[in-house]
């Protein structure tokens, strides 16, 4: 359960991390991504553990909020299961054809995010 939430939370701030502010950025940043614990966060800043909970809680509710109106992460899931199954089709059916598999793998987001 708290593994599927950071994931989530890490995905969704992937895409949506230039709609919060530059604390909720490093707040979020430290607690999801490095693994930090609220109070190194808290000690790192100079502030409390309750504000640094707080702050992580309302960021949570602003990425899940963009995420309910405008279904990036769930885009770009949709779109990169139609690229993996349109992939496995043309492998099987057109193996020969190394320009439409050429043309598959510049579609395919994955590839794209790891540059």
């Amino acid at each position: 359960m708290v593994l599927e939430k950071t994931l989530r939370m890490n995905s969704l701030f992937s895409f949506y991390r230039p709609l919060l502010t530059d604390k909720q950025q490093e707040y979020m940043q430290l607690y999801y991504g490095d693994d930090y614990s609220l109070g190194e966060i808290a000690d790192a800043f100079s502030v409390s553990r309750q504000a640094v909970y707080d702050n992580i809680k309302r960021s949570e509710v602003i990425l899940l909020d963009y995420e309910e109106k405008l279904h990036l992460v769930e885009d770009f899931k949709k779109k990169q299961e139609a690229v993996k199954a349109l992939s496995q089709y043309a492998s099987k059916h057109y193996k020969e054809d190394s320009r439409l598999l050429e043309l598959i793998e510049a579609v395919n987001l994955d590839s794209l995010r790891e540059e």
